[in-house]
């Protein structure tokens, strides 16, 4: 299946959680801490201003990018896990 976002709207895969510490100690999945960190899939048509021009995208495809902990939208495409956010809530790309 596929999805194209719409709008400012970007669908991003979350990076794995670590499955171990840096001492080595395995983590459980109740207590890993939700990714900030994934990889854009897609972005949407973009935004419109006044004029009714569309503004282009800051982020494309491929680029790494910081999330934000909580917001955004949980999808599950093909049993794997997808985020939609608008591209304002994007904290920044991962050179």
């Amino acid at each position: 299946m596929k999805i194209k976002p719409l709008g400012d709207r970007v669908l991003v895969k979350p990076a794995e959680a670590k499955e171990m510490s840096k001492g080595g100690i395995i983590i459980p999945d109740t207590a890993k801490e939700k990714p900030q960190e994934g990889e854009v899939v897609a972005v949407g048509t973009g935004k419109l201003d006044d004029a009714g021009k569309v503004i282009p995208f800051n982020v494309k495809k491929g680029d790494r990018v910081l999330m934000p902990k909580y917001g955004g939208t949980e999808v599950k495409i093909d049993d794997k896990e997808y985020q939609i956010i608008r591209e304002e809530d994007i904290l920044g790309v991962i050179g």
